[in-house]
Formats: C-alpha cells, structure tokens, sequence
C-alpha cells in the first residue's frame, strides 16, 4: 500500500471505531427525558404571520413608561440610540450612502420587534418583561417611527397587521426548512 493512501484509510478506520463504541455506550445516568411543559418554556419563538403571539395587549402609553424604565438608558428617551442602536429615525435612507437601519426604517415585520425584545430585552435581564410589556414597549417604538398612533393599543391580532415600511425590501426563500421524506 502507497503511504498516501494508508493514512486516510487508517483514520476512516479510527472514525469507525471510535463511532461505533460511542453508538454503544451506556447511558450517563444523568438528566431525564424533557417533558412537553419544559419544551413549551423554550418554545418562545414568534414568527413573521405572528404565529407563536401569545395572549398579552399593551398601548403606547404604558409602553412609553417601561421604556423609560428599562429601555432608555441603552437607546435613548426618543430610540436615538446611545449606548445601544437607534430603534427610531432612518427613515429615506436605505437607499443611501450611509443608511440608517431602525426598527421603522429596515424591519420587515412588526413581530420581529416583539420577537427580540421578547427575548433577548431588557440587555441586563433578558426575558424578564411579562408579554403585555412586550405589546407595550413594541407599540412604543413603533409610535416612535410613525407607524401607529398614539393611543394604539397591540395584541396577537392586531401586531402583524401593522405595515412596516421595507416589508418588501426582502426576498423570502420559498423552499421549506426540512424538505419532505418520502414515505414508503
């Protein structure tokens, strides 16, 4: 056998083993299989159609008062941005040498907002807003952009009815995510 060839053959062969004793190892004995509540406390996603909302409703109003608590010392009183991005303002400037990109000025879909400051906002205690402070905070920004009024009020059916401004700015991939098992 050539030298070039043994090498690859003896670390396929290595692979094989070490696959093999791994495959028939015995359990750890340690943690338990995950029940469903357990699932269902990770499953937090939400989607573009708002798929995943939960039941909550927040307004303006209240969100302007828990952005002012929890929010504004990273991304201003107004969204400015400070320490943190701007989640207001940008809005033209796609389009230009130096866009700004906001919640109101890139974000394709509303419950994208909700969806991040759900869970991963306040920076400092990340999932710690109750879902109708989420509706809140996200009908704050969104009043700071101009996309809805000041006494709006959001929940489930009303948040991804709101048109953001690039909705169409994106191309969406048609194919799904696991492509379909044929089935015998």
């Amino acid at each position: 056998m050539r030298p070039e060839t043994r090498h690859p053959l003896l670390l396929a062969a290595a692979l094989a083993l070490a696959t093999n004793s791994v495959a028939h190892a015995a359990p750890l004995g340690i943690g338990h299989p995950v029940t469903q509540a357990e699932i269902a406390l990770w499953d937090i996603d939400v989607r573009a159609d708002g798929t995943g909302l939960p039941p909550g409703r927040g307004s303006v109003t209240q969100g302007r008062e828990i952005f002012a608590q929890t929010c504004s010392a990273c991304h201003g009183d107004k969204g400015q941005g400070t320490e943190a991005d701007a989640l207001a303002g940008g809005k033209g400037t796609l389009a230009t040498a130096k866009p700004v990109k906001t919640v109101g000025s890139f974000w394709p879909y509303a419950t994208t907002l909700f969806d991040y400051v759900n869970r991963a906002m306040p920076f400092t205690a990340p999932q710690s807003l109750s879902p109708d402070e989420v509706y809140a905070v996200s009908a704050y920004v969104l009043f700071l952009n101009g996309l809805v009024p000041e006494d709006a009020s959001l929940d489930a059916k009303s948040l991804p009815k709101v048109a953001m401004p690039n909705r169409n700015g994106f191309t969406s991939d048609p194919r799904p995510d696991i492509p379909p098992v044929a089935r015998n």
